[in-house]
């Protein structure tokens, strides 16, 4: 799909599957994706969390911790600080690796491929070399029981790290990653993704498939609140962030980075849908 797809494919083809088993969780989990340096949204989700009562052990980050917006070093830090499980991105790759590019999965010369050659030029200068080996470690999938559940984590797709599956896919798209999860760690009841920074959650057969959503764009619905998603027994639910998006647009455009992400922290509109299904566009 992307200019980087293709490259993602082969290198899990060609390499073993970084899994970290997690244990057994008691009381409510909460997972988050898509921090995307916007460090507003990492400390009010911290700051939520706290609220809550779950602690980091209780929490998992489905990737992208650095993308669009202005503080990747202190969004690293903030959650290298919590201590909670993180999976891999391709951000994490990207810069774990120190590629080029961002390996989103963005059509080659699509707004989105274009608008991602400045962001990522602003990360890359800015991620030094413990936090890139910190990236580098980060786990392609993690597992955990809860609530009579095993459940998996992982970014876009376990065959495709910048695979998206959106809530509109086929149900063949989910089918092929869950087999994939399958055969890499084993049968699972749950399935907790990210990338597409669109929260919702569909059944696939016996299998529940959770996108948590992002915490550091929102969901091109219009509003300027964010996603997470908290497990509380045999229950999922999606759960709005408010934060300071002000502060953190400001934060963009005094860093130079006014490629059109900074509006849509205010305006919960994406600067482009080309990414998107036509089903998930507004216009």
């Amino acid at each position: 799909m992307g200019r980087q797809r293709g490259a993602f494919k082969r290198l899990r083809m060609a390499e073993a599957v970084n899994h970290r088993d997690l244990g057994t969780f008691t009381g409510e989990v909460l997972v988050f994706g898509g921090p995307y340096s916007n460090l507003q949204a990492m400390q009010a989700l911290i700051a939520e969390a706290q609220r809550r009562g779950i602690a980091p052990a209780n929490m998992i980050c489905t990737g992208d911790v650095v993308a669009y917006c202005a503080d990747p070093v202190a969004t690293v830090a903030a959650i290298r600080d919590l201590g909670c499980a993180v999976v891999a991105g391709n951000c994490e790759r990207q810069l774990g690796r120190a590629a080029p590019d961002c390996g989103c999965g963005f059509a080659t010369g699509s707004a989105c491929d274009l608008l991602s050659d400045g962001w990522y030029a602003h990360a890359d200068a800015q991620i030094g070399a413990a936090d890139r080996a910190w990236m580098a470690a980060c786990p392609d999938i993690v597992t955990f029981r809860h609530a009579g559940r095993r459940c998996a984590a992982i970014h876009g797709g376990l065959t495709d790290i910048s695979r998206f599956l959106w809530p509109v896919s086929p149900a063949s798209d989910f089918a092929e990653e869950i087999a994939a999860i399958v055969d890499a760690v084993g049968p699972v009841d749950m399935v907790i993704g990210g990338h597409c920074g669109i929260a919702f959650c569909r059944q696939i057969g016996d299998l529940t498939w959770l996108n948590a959503g992002a915490i550091g764009m929102p969901p091109h619905d219009g509003r300027p609140q964010t996603r997470f998603a908290v497990l509380n027994g045999d229950r999922v639910v999606v759960h709005r962030l408010n934060y300071d998006h002000g502060a953190a647009a400001k934060a963009m455009v005094d860093s130079g980075l006014v490629q059109g992400y900074e509006r849509s922290l205010s305006s919960g509109v994406w600067p482009s849908e080309d990414v998107l299904p036509d089903a998930l566009r507004r216009s």
